[in-house]
């Protein structure tokens, strides 16, 4: 049999860190077919010799919202509530779908840099980052924001939910669950008006929860309970659910948590707008922890591998414990959030999904001869990916990443003046 693709000779790292030296990885029709060792190998169209590389599954990006590449550097050095309230949310509620698009190409351009295979998404235009997601070849499981205090909530939610129905699976690399913003943003029954929703639907949720130590103040003082309580008590764990930050999440919230619980952490974003080290490093161990970067409005970069290193260096410091949040701990956090999307991808196994990064560790910046996996995680950045690799297919070859509509990508300096010249609109919204 006659394969699509050869990656000769590399080392690879596996989804537990494990390196295993001299193999080859043999893929057709967008998965892996065959791992060989050694000289043994097979026939295929494309061969890429990656003697003295590196390669891994490729990384999730678990929380972010793709369209606010627009938005990088709108609003710096303010504190939270100016940055959602006299800042974001005023210039957003001016946004079109054509907009919405143009920053989601950006971001998948961003990712595919950086090495991401798969990433969980929640905005609102949805629809236009479906288009942007089945037109460059990523992955990716796209949540429309529902807002509970929007006086148009019932029709927001007849309208996602239409969306769901028509987009949900219309391609293997496109899945779409519920997304309420969170408990915060959904007063009375509106929260478990949309998880209800999505349990009919027959798809999970992605919410924000737990963001700020205030919302749990407010939640106590409002409901009598804490946000992840609360969305316990609206049915929010009996679906598969992407808990994004989850930053204050109390110690008796933890019973909550179901198997289909994953917590994305995006620690760029709680030091960039100061909102406290919260209790996920406290609790680290004993929480389905996965990677995100939030939006490039509060993180800048759409880097998993940027977050998870400051993930680690903020756990040792805070902790005072150096021999805490090892490389092993850091690489499966990368590792986790496939298992949240279940693209049967993240394993360099048979049949798995072929998304891969290979990896050239070779630069002055980056020694790998002592632990590639030091060298990745401490060192490494996307001048070190050298393919990003989605259902076989090369996304990110030979350093370039190889997506099109360049027109669209032009067009993003254009917009972001044009952002600023038309200035914010007005909300109801309050963070």
């Amino acid at each position: 049999m006659e394969h699509d693709l050869l990656l000769r000779n590399a080392a690879i790292i596996d989804e537990n860190g494990d390196i295993l030296r001299n193999r080859s990885i043999c893929i057709k029709a967008g998965v892996i077919s065959k791992i060989t060792e050694g000289n043994e190998s097979c026939t295929a169209k494309e061969i890429i010799d990656c003697t003295g590389l590196y390669i891994s599954p490729g990384f999730v990006n678990l929380h972010t919202h793709s369209p606010m590449n627009i938005f990088k550097g709108i609003a710096e050095d303010v504190s939270i509530a100016d940055w959602f309230n006299r800042e974001i949310w005023p210039y957003e509620s001016k946004l079109t779908g054509d907009n919405v698009y143009c920053g989601a190409l950006s971001a998948i351009g961003e990712m595919l840099d950086n090495g991401v295979t798969a990433f969980a998404d929640h905005y609102f235009y949805a629809d236009r980052i479906c288009d942007a997601v089945l037109e460059t070849g990523i992955k990716a499981d796209v949540a429309p924001t529902v807002f509970g205090m929007d006086e148009g909530f019932k029709t927001a939610l007849e309208d996602v939910s239409k969306l769901i129905i028509q987009k949900n699976g219309i391609s293997t690399r496109l899945k779409l669950r519920m997304g309420p913003h969170c408990p915060h943003t959904s007063p009375g029954d509106t929260l478990k008006a949309a998880i209800d929703r999505a349990k009919d639907l027959g798809v999970g949720i992605h919410i924000h929860v737990a963001e700020t130590w205030g919302q749990v103040q407010e939640s106590l003082e409002k409901y009598g309970c804490t946000p992840f309580e609360r969305l316990n008590n609206a049915g929010g764990f009996d679906l598969p659910c992407i808990v994004a930050h989850g930053l204050w999440i109390q110690e008796d919230d933890r019973k909550y948590l179901s198997p289909e619980t994953y917590i994305a952490a995006c620690p760029k974003t709680y030091m960039k707008l100061s909102m406290g080290s919260g209790h996920l490093w406290e609790e680290s161990g004993k929480l389905p922890l996965c990677t995100g970067t939030d939006g490039a409005a509060s993180s800048n970069t759409l880097d998993p591998l940027e977050q998870t290193r400051f993930f680690g260096l903020v756990g040792k410091f805070i902790n005072n414990d150096s021999t805490g949040f090892d490389l092993i701990y850091l690489w499966k956090m990368l590792m986790r959030g496939h298992k949240a999307l279940q693209f049967r991808s993240g394993r360099m196994s048979e049949g798995y999904s072929a998304d891969l990064i290979v990896w050239d560790l070779t630069s002055c910046g980056t020694a790998e001869v002592y632990n590639p996996l030091a060298a990745i995680i401490y060192s490494a950045s996307s001048k070190n990916i050298i393919n990003t690799i989605i259902d076989g297919k090369l996304l990110k070859k030979n350093g370039k990443v190889q997506i099109g509509n360049a027109e669209a990508l032009n067009k993003l300096s254009d917009l972001s003046r044009n952002i600023k010249d038309r200035g914010k609109g007005k909300t109801n919204l309050n963070f």
